[in-house]
């Protein structure tokens, strides 16, 4: 039997990722009771305090044991914490000593949605790849450069510790987990019970690209907002340079470090976005849309679109356009 430690934090942690789990686990723990079999889970609500108050003032979680109690357990499950980043770490100081000994003498850990920023205070993601809310990937990187951030991925898997992406990716984090330690069958009975689409990988086709600013190169500023108001044209970038006063290599370099991408990159993000907005609308015909984002070769269009997105333009905007009734 597995001692599963769900943390209830202080502040405003997700009540949706702690009541989500508990309900999934408790669930496998039922399935086996129905066929005689021995709970394969020991679920536990772990805190700091007994009454633990959530910062809107809707719900309070009261855990069964503290943390001081708990002197073995096989998995941490962290659940996002939402609001001042700096705030929630001095209200929960106390899980980073206690996850820290833990993860050394066996338990494995697992992050859901932001809970990332917390767990990698802890410095045990340095090396290790995660995942995190595709909104916050850029935040990320800029304060935990030592994480291998793998923002399109709905999980991540790395030396006992599992990330989950944004927002109900956790309940795909979950079920992986249910597969890891029970198996397959339990895996898609629970999947199909919580109607959850057992092995999506992918968070991509839910990013919406806003270009990343969060930085302090006005150089750069300036340059993104070029290729934003000029996306349908070809860049080149000997000329964009030019314009920035910047010899290319120091360009491409500074642009890089701002944003993450290369400026063929970021231009195609630019691109693809747009495309993914008017596919949206279906109005258009994939290839009306693929022309007035500034491509002429299809197989160009769509192997970007599904480089980027993870899905073709064709699913993408069946996805997301609505039928027509009739």
């Amino acid at each position: 039997m597995k001692h599963i430690s769900i943390l209830i934090p202080k502040g405003h942690a997700s009540v949706v990722n702690i009541g989500g789990t508990h309900q999934i686990l408790s669930w496998v723990n039922a399935f086996y009771e129905e066929s005689e079999r021995t709970l394969p889970f020991q679920i536990k609500l772990v805190g700091l305090e007994k009454h633990t108050l959530q910062t809107p003032g809707l719900f309070t979680i009261n855990p069964e044991v503290l943390i001081n109690e708990v002197t073995n357990t096989d998995l941490i499950v962290i659940p996002a914490i939402h609001g001042d980043f700096e705030k929630n770490l001095e209200l929960n100081a106390a899980f980073i000593p206690w996850i820290v000994d833990h993860y050394k003498k066996g338990a494995e850990i697992v992050s859901l949605c932001v809970a990332s920023f917390f767990l990698a205070e802890t410095g045990l993601l340095d090396g290790k790849r995660c995942s995190t809310h595709w909104s916050m990937a850029n935040f990320f990187r800029e304060r935990f450069p030592k994480v291998e951030l793998q923002d399109n991925k709905i999980l991540t898997d790395a030396e006992g510790i599992y990330t989950s992406g944004g927002a109900y990716a956790f309940t795909n984090l979950i079920v992986y987990l249910i597969e890891k330690y029970t198996d397959r069958e339990t895996a898609v009975m629970a999947a199909k019970s919580f109607m959850v689409d057992i092995d999506r990988g992918s968070q991509s086709p839910f990013m919406i690209f806003s270009g990343q600013k969060a930085h302090n190169d006005p150089i750069v500023l300036k340059a993104q907002e070029h290729i934003e108001k000029h996306f349908t044209n070809r860049i080149v970038i000997d000329d964009l340079s030019g314009k920035m006063a910047l010899s290319r290599r120091t360009f491409e370099r500074r642009f890089k470090k701002a944003t993450a991408n290369t400026v063929l990159e970021y231009h195609q993000r630019v691109k693809i976005e747009a495309a993914k907005k008017e596919l949206e609308k279906g109005r258009k015909t994939v290839n009306e849309v693929m022309y007035e984002v500034g491509y002429n070769d299809p197989k160009s269009f769509r192997d970007v679109f599904k480089k980027i997105v993870g899905i073709s333009p064709r699913e993408y905007k069946g996805k997301y356009t609505k039928a027509i009734a009739g």
